[in-house]
């Protein structure tokens, strides 16, 4: 499956992919209906960049949600 196109499948396969990666107990915040799709390609890269880390330590995780945070719909 190529990710490369902003849709709302691949938004959720890579916000999916990402809260493993990142060991998110509460996937409350990592629901990607909270996600802006316009925002897509600042999320991919995230997403690209947690995939070549390999293993993150604890504060880069935190870095990583805080960072994904930003990308949220504005309620």
């Amino acid at each position: 499956m190529s990710l490369e196109q902003p849709t709302q499948e691949n938004l959720e396969t890579i916000i999916h992919d990402m809260a493993e990666k990142l060991q998110v107990v509460n996937r409350s915040i990592m629901d990607p209906e909270d996600y802006d799709l316009a925002k897509y390609e600042e999320i991919k890269s995230l997403h690209d960049i947690i995939q070549m880390k390999g293993q993150l330590s604890v504060s880069e995780i935190q870095a990583f949600v805080q960072e994904l945070g930003q990308y949220r719909k504005d309620s």
